[in-house]
């Protein structure tokens, strides 16, 4: 698994299911592979990267056994996908202050079950986009 681009997600978050979809609907050559953290595959990896599980402060990006998250994590994302308004995006996270972009991220986090929403029930993944999903 440590060759492969895994993004680990809180499954009941309306918001990190959007991007899940946008995910899947901009990587067109299936490079990133996602968890749900309510799985045990995704309990595990936040577990290994120093998030609680319970309450991760982040989603988490793993690229050859290394760990991103916040803004690094969403800025390498979008560099990864190819098309040059998604690298353009990310670069323009990847230069802003560390303290500023974070700052927000974590806010956003933090209250984004108040401000989108939450699911009873994980994101069930497409019958075609289901090998992209571990667990």
């Amino acid at each position: 698994m440590t060759d492969q681009h895994i993004i680990v997600f809180d499954g009941v978050c309306l918001l990190c299911s959007r991007w899940v979809r946008f995910i899947l609907k901009h990587d067109h050559h299936a490079h990133f592979r996602l968890a749900a953290m309510q799985t045990a595959t995704g309990k595990r990896l936040l577990e290994e990267h120093g998030l609680d599980p319970a309450d991760p402060a982040s989603f988490l990006l793993l690229e050859s056994g290394r760990g991103y998250t916040d803004t690094d994590a969403l800025a390498r994302i979008l560099v990864q996908l190819g098309a040059r308004r998604w690298k353009v995006a990310g670069w323009l996270i990847a230069v802003t202050p560390r303290f500023a972009r974070d700052l927000a991220y974590r806010f956003v986090a933090r209250h984004r079950y108040r401000i989108f929403g939450k699911s009873d029930t994980c994101l069930l993944p497409a019958a075609d986009d289901a090998y992209r999903f571990l667990d």
